[in-house]
């Protein structure tokens, strides 16, 4: 192994990017795809978690991600997205399941919902003291402004790339988050026991 692939293995996940992964694919598909898993798992886990609602399911949703990332032939292409392509194959998945509970008449029987947030990622108004009742009142929107709202705030993804999990235009991003905001807005503004607003 040379030293440059040691001394990127050995680095703190968080600071690796596409780039770092890409390059030592070049000297070691193994190892690249082991900085993948410590880099992105636990962000899909808490994305698969927040729509499947069962621990397990968003356990085994992650696995088989990482193993059609394993198949995919263009990861680690230079001019790949991996991390959009990693949340939009767990969407996928997890909305897979969701729709087959619906059809067996099951979804009364998903677990509740865990909160799992990692403030450093999200506007202050999913911070501190709010942050579950702002999660709660998102729960309560249509499934297109939750769906932005998570991947913006929660899953900390950049315009471009919820673009391209959602398959949709940058625009429509734009005004979709910006629709999805104000209705936010008026959620908190109509239960103002239960989400205390920001001074």
């Amino acid at each position: 192994m040379s030293a440059q692939l040691r001394l990127v293995v050995a680095d703190n996940p968080v600071s690796w990017t596409e780039e770092d992964i890409k390059a030592v694919s070049r000297e070691n598909l193994r190892v690249a795809m082991d900085m993948v898993t410590r880099k992105f798992r636990d962000r899909l886990f808490y994305h698969a978690m927040y729509i499947v609602k069962d621990h397990e399911e968003a356990y085994d949703v992650v696995q088989e991600v990482f193993i059609k990332a394993i198949r995919e032939r263009r990861f680690y292409d230079a001019d790949f997205r991996m991390k959009a392509w990693l949340f939009r194959v767990t969407s996928n998945l997890c909305f897979n399941i969701v729709r087959d509970r619906r059809r067996r008449g099951d979804i009364l029987d998903a677990a509740p919902k865990k909160e799992h947030t990692d403030p450093d990622q999200m506007d202050l108004v999913f911070q501190g003291e709010q942050r579950h009742e702002v999660l709660q009142a998102i729960e309560s929107m249509n499934d297109d402004h939750r769906e932005i709202l998570m991947l913006r705030y929660y899953d900390d993804l950049s315009y471009a790339e919820i673009a391209e999990v959602l398959d949709i235009k940058l625009g429509t991003v734009m005004s979709r988050l910006s629709r999805a905001r104000c209705r936010l807005q008026e959620v908190i503004d109509s239960a103002p026991t239960v989400v205390a607003r920001s001074s």
